[in-house]
Formats: C-alpha cells, structure tokens, sequence
C-alpha cells in the first residue's frame, strides 16, 4: 500500500508539474493550437435526412441516418475522389491532402465544390455512387471580386469584365477617372452589410453592379516607408461632415449590352443598401437610406427601364435606421419575402408581400436575429438563429410562416449553431457553454430527444494552467438594465491576496466580448495576463451588440458617455472585492476599446495607474462619414457632442501611464487620431508612451502581433506588479 500510495504521489505531482502557462507566442497561435476538436463538413443531403461530415483524419465522408441510430457509415473517401480527379482533370496538377471541407449536396448522391490547381480554379461535382468526377466550369486563379453564376464576371482595375458560358469576354465598363469603381463590394466603407459588389440576375442575363464616384472625396496620405525616400499612398477616406461617395446601382444586359442606371433619385450623397432581385429578374428591390441615416424607403425598380415603381415602406427614427440584410423570398411564393428590422426593438423576421403589405411579424419574445438559416423542404416554415438570454446564448428557432408560431429546437444553455433535416424532424446541433468545449448532436424535433455524436473534453486538461472564468451580471446606472461582465481570476487564486487588474473593454456597436460559449468568449491574451497574476474584467456596456434597439441608441450624438457611466458600474464593483489592489488597476482597449480607454484615463483620471490605447479614436470628426455620423451626426449638427466626445482637448487631465499604439498605414482608424493627441500631450507637458507598427493597418496580424502582446504585458507588468 505504501508503494501504491508513493506511485499515486509522484504520477498527481507529475502531473501537476507537466501543466504550465502559455507561452507569449500561444496567445496569437493557441486558439488553433487548443482548439477543440469538432465533425467538419457538416451537411444535410438534399432530400433525405442523411447527415455527412468528415472523418476525424479528414479522408473520409461519412454519412449517418436515423434509421442506423445515426452510427457512421463511409459513403466517400480521398483516394477514390483523388483518381476522379485526375481522370476529369489530366493536365491539372494538384494535391488532395483532405476530403474537401466545404462542398455542398447538389442530389443526394451527387456532390459539388470547388477545386485549386495550377490551371484555375474548378466547380467539380462527384458522384458518390459510381465515383466519378465532373467538371461543372472553371475559372483562372487569383480573379479578384469574382461572381459566378452562369457566366462569371470580376472587377480588374476598378471595371468589369464578364466572361460568358461561351468564353465570350465582354467588357463592360471601360472607366479611366481616377476616383470611378465599378462593381467592388468597398463601398459605403461595407456598412449597412454590404459584403457583395455584383449581383447576377436569376435568369442569368443581366449582371447588376455598384457603380462608385469618390472622385470628389478628399485623398487621405499614408506614408510608406519601404523605399530609401519615403513615398505616399493615397486612399480616398470621407470624413464625417466633409464630401462623401456618391454610389449608384447600374444593370448591364448582356443580350443587348445596354446599361441601365437605377432611378434611386437625389441627394447623390445616400445609401444603397439591402440590394435583392426578385425570383423573376423583373425588378430589383433597393433599401434607399438617406445620408443623415435617420429615413430609409425600401424602393422597387424596373429591371429592363430603370425605373422606379413604388415604395414599398419606410422606416424613420430619431436616432438611427441600420439596414443589414437583403431580402429573403420565400422559395415557392416569388410575391413574398422576408425583411429583418430592429425598428421594433428586436431585429427580427418580418414576412412582407412584394406590393409593400406586411403579412405578418414573425418574431419571437426579445430574441434577436442572428443568423437565418433557410426553410424547411416545403417553404412552410423558416428557421434562425437568434440571440437570447440577454444576449448571451444563441438558439435555433422555427417559425411557421402562415401563424408565425415559433418553437426554439435547442434548449441546452450555451452557444449552438444549428441546421435542420430536409424533413424538418432532425437538427444536428454543435454547440459549447462556459464549461464545455463542444457538443454535436442530433436532436429528434417530434420526440424532444437528442443523441450525441461528439463530445470534447478540455483540451487544456494535463497541459496548461486554466484560470477560473466566472459571469457576473451587474445594473447600469439606469437601475433597470442588467449589464453582463466576465471575470477572470488568476491562476493558483488566494483570495486572502490583494491582485492587480486589467480591465479589457471594447464598448462600441456590432460587438458582443461576453458570450455563453467555450471559456466565454474570452481571448487568450487575457487568460495569458491571468495566468502571470492579473485580475482580468470585461464588460459589454450599452451601445454593444445583441441586446435590442434601445439598449444600442443611448449612445446616440454622445459617443463614449454611457458607455462610461457603465463600465465605471463594473470598476465600482471590482474596488468591493476585498482581494483587487484599487490603486493597481490597468486597462486596455483597441479601435472603439481604444478611444474607451484613453476617455477612461483622461474623463476618469482617478481609477487607472496603467492603460493601453490601441488603434484609437481620438475625435469623431476625424472618422469616415458612413460610422461616425450614424452615431454622432455631422459636427455641424453637434458641434457639442463631438466638443465633448473629443479627447484632444482633454489631453491635460491624463493621469498615469498611457501607452498608445497605432499602425501606420491604418485606413479605417487614421494615424492623425493619435498623432493629433500625442501634439495636445506635449503642448500640455503631459507624458504619453507611443509605439508605432509601420507596415501594419488597423489591427497588428501575424508573428508581429506577438511582439504587440508582449509589449503589452511588459507595460503593464512595469507599472502594476510589486
């Protein structure tokens, strides 16, 4: 027993010993380094309710049913799909190291994706079945901004060229002003969800494109410094209350190679957003946003003239309208779609005829829209995932079109990405909370019962010291909103001990640091800084992202300042633990977290010994026209807000340690925010570090943004730790 137990001793400090903190180099790389594992290529068959994934060596396809109690059956694998390639593609040289990833079922036997080699890329399809492998088209490789479809078009020095089924090429605009781009998804700066640039025509004959004129916007330097003499690239960047883009929308119609130019009416200084084809490339619907974003008319266009038909409905607010989406019809109704709005105070599903009648809301509580995620088989019913539970957990919902009734499908607490069957009755859910790194199961819709095909287990475990990570749920200053908060505690934790903290914020629009998924959405660098004795704290305050309408609009023409009041809630909080060390505390920001951070060291001098302003906003009359009046109006139309919100003029009450961090060639957060502020510091003799990524933009990427993190950590460490 004495040997047993002398065994059992040394293997438990074996153990222990084996696990260690992260290295520097893992808080860029570990999220793929630990990351856990997980069924890649998840998919449903066409028809059937037939679920296929990779295998975990990613040779093989696998499909599972009900009827074998969803066990694992081998339908597809590398070698086999490897010698159909080579038959269907002789003169192309590749190699096939994995069964590919993304593919999509064209029938329930037939495959489609897209395959790289040295001739192009390729749309192949496989039939499982008899193994062979067809090639569908192909295109050259590196096209930029590509749209496929029928014929395939792409945007080559700021015009369009279309390649037709044929191999006809066909160039579509031949524009040489410097300040004209054609069918490039840059424009509005890709707000309001703009992700595309061209859109192809259901029918395949007409190619729709953004046609942009920043000729007359202001040229904005930035200098490079890879050249003996230092040279100057320019971009074309708007600032809020100066001259802005003027965008249309034009049709080129390859049969009669006319061009059309959408009727969308003056001022030219608006927003085109929303952009959809109807099913029968008859009309084409447009979300016409005014420039004080405020006034939004969903507009219905005549496809072969141009011309404006009617509005549809408008939205108007006193703050913002923020159109994100395009419409959805619904499959099998070409008269009907789907629209998703806030304006009620969720962004949810609204079922809207193509006349302008609003059918019916299709919303569900206070969750909020996420992620549609199509119909079931006969167009009855839709499906989404929506944020709920304050806007920590994610969920699947259905929805029957002709009541709106709605039943959420997943219930376990956590963060889930789902799909449904064909059939409707099954839905494979992958999902993670808190505590568990990942679940993918099939859940029974009629039964309410659930199978599990994977469960992971901490891939910390054995290997890596992994701090405590608890949620906290806090009230914002207004005594009825519930803010929530996440605290990280270092490891080996003594609360008999006074610790150091970093406060790492973000706190501005379309983004959410607190979630209920894996480790609560933290990012490594901060279990890193935990892990060498920090007490780390996050807070989503009001203005940030899945919380609903009036959650966000309290920030409006005062950015920063409600923002404030809420974190200072979470400061307040963290000088009640016996086991903070107040006058040891650290934050630490990036881009908006930036422009909070430096307003906390300056607006609230008295709380940070330390802070880190990484890529910040300084003043919203240096930012783009598109994000900053959204929120603040023009400086004209609040010269006092943007007065107040400004931080150069408050450089003079900066307390403590700042250190500000910027990418020289940074086209979103322009240099001239912290070089502006680094002028005021000196002109008030006030001390202010910088450091400066010559080569980088807004964010710092790469092995270099490990050189940042440890910079960081240096910071902090000189100024808060004993």
């Amino acid at each position: 027993m004495k040997r047993l137990l002398f065994f059992l001793l040394i293997g438990s400090s074996t153990s222990v010993y084996a696990q260690r903190n992260f290295t520097i180099e893992e808080t860029v790389f570990g999220p793929n380094k630990f990351a856990p594992t997980t069924l890649y290529g998840l998919q449903w068959t066409k028809k059937n309710d037939i679920l296929t994934h990779l295998d975990a060596s990613y040779q093989k396809l696998i499909a599972r049913q009900a009827k074998d109690n969803w066990t694992e059956k081998e339908i597809a694998n590398i070698t086999d799909l490897t010698n159909a390639l080579r038959h269907a593609l002789p003169q192309d040289t590749f190699e096939l190291r994995m069964f590919p990833f993304s593919y999509d079922w064209v029938d329930d036997n037939t495959l489609a994706f897209e395959l790289t080699t040295d001739k192009g890329v390729h749309l192949v399809e496989y039939n499982i079945a008899d193994k062979k492998a067809t090639v569908i088209k192909s295109y050259p490789n590196n096209i930029p901004n590509i749209e496929k479809q029928k014929h395939y078009a792409y945007s080559i020095n700021n015009n369009i060229l279309i390649v037709t089924e044929s191999g006809e090429k066909i160039e579509v605009t031949k524009d040489t002003v410097d300040g004209i781009v054609n069918g490039s998804d840059y424009v509005h700066r890709q707000e309001f969800g703009i992700k595309k640039g061209m859109w192809w025509s259901p029918d395949n004959q007409k190619l729709l494109y953004y046609r942009k004129d920043e000729s007359m916007v202001t040229k904005y330097p930035l200098p490079q410094w890879d050249s003996r003499v230092a040279t100057t690239q320019y971009i074309r960047y708007p600032m809020a209350g100066m001259k802005s883009e003027e965008v249309s929308l034009v049709v080129f119609d390859i049969s009669s190679r006319k061009h059309i130019t959408l009727k969308t009416g003056e001022p030219k200084e608006q927003y085109l957003t929303s952009v959809t084809w109807d099913p029968n490339s008859e009309h084409i619907y447009v979300g016409v946003l005014n420039r004080g974003q405020d006034h939004l008319k969903l507009n219905k266009y005549n496809a072969k003239t141009g011309e404006f038909v009617k509005t549809l409905f408008e939205e108007k607010s006193d703050t913002w309208v923020e159109p994100q989406h395009d419409l959805i019809f619904v499959p099998n109704t070409p008269n009907q779609f789907l629209y998703q709005t806030d304006k009620d105070g969720f962004n949810q599903l609204y079922l809207y005829d193509t006349e302008g009648k609003l059918i019916r809301h299709l919303g569900y509580k206070d969750v909020i829209v996420t992620n549609f995620k199509g119909f079931n088989s006969n167009y009855t019913k839709a499906y989404y995932i929506g944020a709920s539970n304050k806007g920590l957990e994610r969920h699947l919902y259905e929805v029957e079109l002709k009541s709106g009734k709605t039943k959420q499908l997943t219930t376990i607490h956590g963060v889930h990405n789902a799909s449904i069957s064909p059939s409707g009755n099954f839905v494979v859910d992958q999902f993670s909370n808190l505590n568990t790194p990942n679940i993918v199961q099939i859940i029974n819709t009629k039964k309410g019962t659930s199978k599990e095909l994977l469960r992971v287990h901490n891939p910390f475990e054995g290997k890596i010291n992994l701090p405590k990570i608890e949620f906290k749920e806090l009230l914002s200053p207004d005594g009825k909103t519930p803010l929530n908060a996440r605290i990280t505690y270092p490891t080996n934790f003594d609360p008999s001990k006074k610790y150091p903290v970093m406060v790492y914020l973000y706190g501005g629009s379309h983004a959410q640091m607190i979630t209920d998924r894996w480790l609560g959405g933290i990012g490594y660098f901060d279990l890193y800084m935990a892990q060498n004795g920090y007490i780390v704290f996050t807070l989503d305050n009001r203005g940030s992202d899945a919380r609903g309408r009036d959650f966000t609009r309290v920030t409006h023409r005062q950015l920063g300042e409600n923002e404030m009041a809420d974190q200072l809630v979470g400061i307040n909080f963290l000088k009640s633990l016996p086991y903070v060390d107040k006058d040891r505390m650290g934050i630490f920001g990036w881009s908006y977290g930036g422009f909070m951070a430096t307003s906390m060291m300056t607006k609230h001098n008295e709380t940070f010994k330390a802070g880190v302003a990484g890529g910040p906003v300084m003043d919203w009359k240096y930012y783009e026209v598109m994000y900053g009046e959204r929120y603040m109006d023009t400086p004209q139309e609040n010269p006092e807000g943007y007065e107040k919100t400004s931080l150069l003029n408050k450089a003079d009450r900066l307390r403590g340690n700042l250190l500000i961090i910027h990418g020289a060639q940074d086209p979103v957060v322009v240099q001239q925010h912290s070089m502006q502020f680094i002028e005021q510091c000196i002109k008030q003799g006030v001390q202010v570090d910088y450091f400066l990524y010559p080569t980088h933009e807004h964010n710092v990427r790469g092995k270099d943004r490990v050189h940042m993190y440890q910079k960081i950590a240096n910071y902090f460490d000189l100024h808060l730790k004993k």
